[in-house]
């Protein structure tokens, strides 16, 4: 083998493994943004009891005669 072909065995192995590192970096960053963004969506959900005013017995049956 050759010198010039270790050097570009050499050159194209470390940039698969900046690719890489890149790659993962970019793909953390997406789902701690998707995570952020999850749990905004869970905290704008309201209170259900402080939103209805509805005595307790409601939503307990369902009338299945149609």
């Amino acid at each position: 083998m050759d010198v010039t072909g270790i050097a570009n065995l050499a050159t194209t192995m470390a940039e698969t493994s900046t690719s890489q590192a890149v790659s993962i970096a970019v793909l953390k960053k997406a789902i701690n943004l998707s995570a952020e963004n999850a749990l905004a969506l869970i905290e704008a959900i309201p209170d259900s009891q402080s939103i209805q005013n509805l005595p307790p017995h409601l939503g307990q049956n369902i009338d299945t005669t149609a």
